[in-house]
């Protein structure tokens, strides 16, 4: 396995040729077929049928002979945590030993337990210990991933996260995307008022991480353990009002209807999803806000519902997968082994799950016309894989066949 990286991309052009290609794109379903992508300027300005590759690209190009691999997009990894400091082994423990999600938050543990050991670290620190979570995703083809916030809990430490996060796309070459999440849990100075710190949230934190630039979108945790409908839309209100999309842990524990409060503001993404009922998976289709499905986070607290997989499929949901990398509930370094999770433990199709890490997460993102596909005008972002069939990325288990990784040309 090779993974590239290289000077910024000038105006030559390349070649990857001689290549199986799965685009990805809807009008050929993932198909593969003998084809050639041309890129120049970190852009693709030509996938296709290596018979109709135009001569004067082929003549100015840079090739590079692919000798009948596989070609995908870049993988995306739409929903992790990744920038945090420390680890939750001990919990781990706990829940081997029967203790609950819930049982362990309650004792101090859980989400705040990461609360404290970030709040300790530097933000060089918080770079430092994400580069090898991050570098374990590259190696497998990511080529763009989102990274939440959520274990500041203030606005000093929030915003510290989120410049960690943007840090690492100045050391990789990576595409990364940020979600505000100050709406995760409640910080223990909060005492246990809710509404007070969700005040804070949304007319505090909010309006200063948008004016520093430093969000994507604003993501929040709708949960008994963590905040109601009624809160959450206080702190969407408020994104909405600063032009920042939201997105949403939703249904994971039980059902709170946070899928048709996601899709009620129009969210990229509705996270999680485990309890989520019919009335929720049609107002997500209707408003055109991705399913994004965690099986990680599944295996790992040992829960049994699962998603909804069949009404998703039944009322046209948008259906993406992802890690949830975080150090509590899924300390998963692979998109590989988590589309062959979403695969066996929840019924995906092949062809959804790669869809699933290729445009349906570029859809969870807003990300649609710049990845996901090999079209002209997107990213020039490639995994070439050493496989014989596309089923190969969803069957193997802790096997990587990634051949060369290509971001933006590179």
């Amino acid at each position: 396995m090779e993974a590239m990286a290289s000077a910024p991309a000038s105006d030559r052009i390349s070649v990857w040729r001689n290549a199986r290609l799965a685009t990805m794109c809807e009008r050929s379903h993932g198909s593969v077929f003998a084809g050639a992508v041309a890129a120049q300027n970190g852009r693709i300005v030509f996938a296709g049928l290596e018979s109709e590759l135009p001569a004067e690209l082929a003549h100015k190009a840079e090739v590079i002979d692919c000798k009948g691999r596989l070609v995908t997009p870049g993988l995306i990894d739409c929903h992790t945590h990744l920038v945090h400091a420390g680890n939750r082994a001990n919990e781990f423990e706990m829940r081997l030993a029967g203790a609950t999600y819930e049982e362990v938050a309650r004792a101090g543990g859980g989400i705040v337990s990461s609360v404290k050991a970030l709040r300790a670290a530097s933000e060089d620190d918080l770079v430092r210990q994400s580069l090898p979570r991050l570098d374990a995703l590259i190696a497998e083809g990511v080529t763009t991933i989102e990274i939440k916030s959520g274990y500041g809990l203030d606005l000093e430490n929030e915003a510290k996260s989120l410049r960690a996060a943007r840090s690492l796309a100045g050391v990789r070459n990576v595409t990364v995307r940020t979600s505000f999440l100050g709406a995760h849990a409640l910080p223990p100075e909060a005492a246990g008022d809710k509404d007070a710190y969700i005040d804070l949230v949304a007319n505090e934190m909010l309006p200063t991480i948008a004016a520093q630039g430093l969000a994507d979108a604003v993501d929040g945790f709708c949960e008994g353990i963590a905040f109601s409908p009624e809160q959450i839309a206080r702190v969407f209100d408020r994104a909405t009002a600063l032009g920042l999309p939201v997105k949403l842990h939703a249904d994971q524990l039980s059902n709170l209807h946070g899928a048709a409060l996601a899709a009620q503001y129009g969210a990229l993404s509705a996270d999680h999803l485990e309890y989520t009922d019919e009335s929720g998976a049609v107002a997500m289709a209707e408003a055109g806000t991705v399913a994004v499905i965690l099986p990680g986070a599944f295996y790992f607290i040992r829960e049994t519902r699962k998603p909804p997989i069949d009404l998703f499929r039944r009322h046209g949901v948008r259906t993406a997968v992802a890690t949830d990398n975080n150090p509590g509930t899924s300390p998963l370094t692979s998109l590989l082994l988590t589309m062959n999770m979403a695969a066996t433990l929840f019924g995906m199709t092949v062809d959804e799950c790669i869809a699933g890490v290729t445009r349906e997460a570029a859809r969870a993102l807003g990300l649609a016309a710049e990845a996901g596909t090999l079209e002209p005008g997107k990213w020039a972002d490639l995994a070439v894989w050493d496989v014989e069939s596309p089923a190969e990325l969803v069957y193997r288990m802790g096997f990587n066949p990634l051949y060369r990784r290509v971001w933006r040309g590179q």
